[in-house]
């Protein structure tokens, strides 16, 4: 099969095409042949040599994709071979096949695409795991979304809309900043203009915030803890802005704040299985009915998967970038 491996840690010239065996699959799992794939900022982080592949996962990257079941014992499942699925996966998406647990499966929500179903597991699975699962977003609770013209904010801010929240976002332009409210954001704020904490605590007559999500960290801490409400939950997903911060740790004991965070992709199957199982009977509804959508930037070919990476790491785009698979 081709596939897209990374010869050495650098820039995104070092992915380049090549031949791979198709995988072997190991119990539990299924084979895809991939028609669309995900790419996200860890893949980025992996091909700079900073995401350590974890221990037997596939070297190639790739965390998403979407595509045909041709293989593996599908038991009881109710999924059968030539089934379009999406897949969240520890590796291995860049390629024309894929192995994935069938418990971290999903099927193309009624009315999507394969690549529009390629862009959904890598973000909603983690908007799901840490904005409704680890923060606990509970009924009449608020959002604030750092980087909201991300794949991951784009998601978190149509499915906390969609699901009854206030939602406000950062983001780093004009443009972003429309795109953000044009997909249920109350308010987007311009973080290279404007700060974000005063205008939150304003838009929330002084209360704060319930909720942040924050890909940042780094000083940008600080300033969500002055902007949570009391019992307010920060959930820590990414470091862009750095790993350490000075936080006032007296505002977290008087006011009874949570600051948390998690990555994904080194936990068991077990915990994403919960996590799909939630995710289908949630919010595949919500896509089917049309009240969410995947909000795709730009697709190239697989073999320009460093194109693709050029284009991640200029922070230009808004949703998410994609990988399309010759010969679909």
């Amino acid at each position: 099969m081709r596939a897209i491996e990374i010869v050495q840690p650098g820039g995104p010239e070092v992915l380049k095409l090549c031949e791979r065996p198709v995988p072997q699959l190991k119990p539990g799992e299924i084979l895809i042949r991939v028609h669309a794939a995900g790419v996200n900022r860890p893949d980025v982080f992996q091909r700079l040599g900073q995401y350590p592949v974890p221990p037997g996962a596939s070297d190639l990257p790739g965390l998403e994709v979407a595509g045909e079941i041709v293989d593996g014992d599908l038991g009881d499942s109710g999924f059968r071979k030539g089934d379009l699925v999406c897949a969240l996966v520890q590796g291995g998406g860049y390629a024309e096949y894929c192995a994935a647990p069938l418990a971290q499966c999903l099927p193309v929500p009624q009315g999507l695409t394969a690549l529009e179903a390629a862009a959904l597991p890598e973000t909603f699975f983690t908007v799901w795991s840490n904005v409704f699962q680890r923060a606990a977003l509970g009924e009449g609770e608020t959002l604030l979304v750092q980087g909201g013209s991300s794949g991951i904010g784009t998601t978190a801010i149509q499915l906390a809309k969609a699901l009854g929240h206030r939602v406000f976002a950062t983001a780093g332009s004009a443009d972003k900043c429309r795109a953000c409210e044009d997909l249920g954001a109350e308010r987007a704020i311009n973080y290279k203009t404007e700060d974000f904490a005063p205008i939150v605590k304003e838009l929330t007559g002084g209360k704060g915030v319930d909720v942040v999500l924050d890909m940042v960290g780094g000083d940008y801490v600080a300033r969500e803890v002055s902007c949570l409400a009391d019992d307010g939950r920060i959930v820590i997903i990414a470091l862009l802005g750095g790993a350490k911060a000075n936080v006032d740790l007296g505002q977290v004991l008087r006011r009874r704040l949570t600051i948390t965070g998690s990555t994904l992709r080194p936990r068991p199957v077990a915990f994403k299985a919960q996590i799909a199982r939630e995710l289908r009977e949630r919010v595949w509804p919500l896509l089917a009915a049309g009240r969410i959508k995947p909000v795709i930037y730009k697709t190239f070919p697989l073999e320009e998967a460093a194109a693709a990476h050029t284009l991640m790491e200029s922070s230009a785009h808004v949703g998410k970038i994609m990988l399309r698979v010759a010969g679909h």
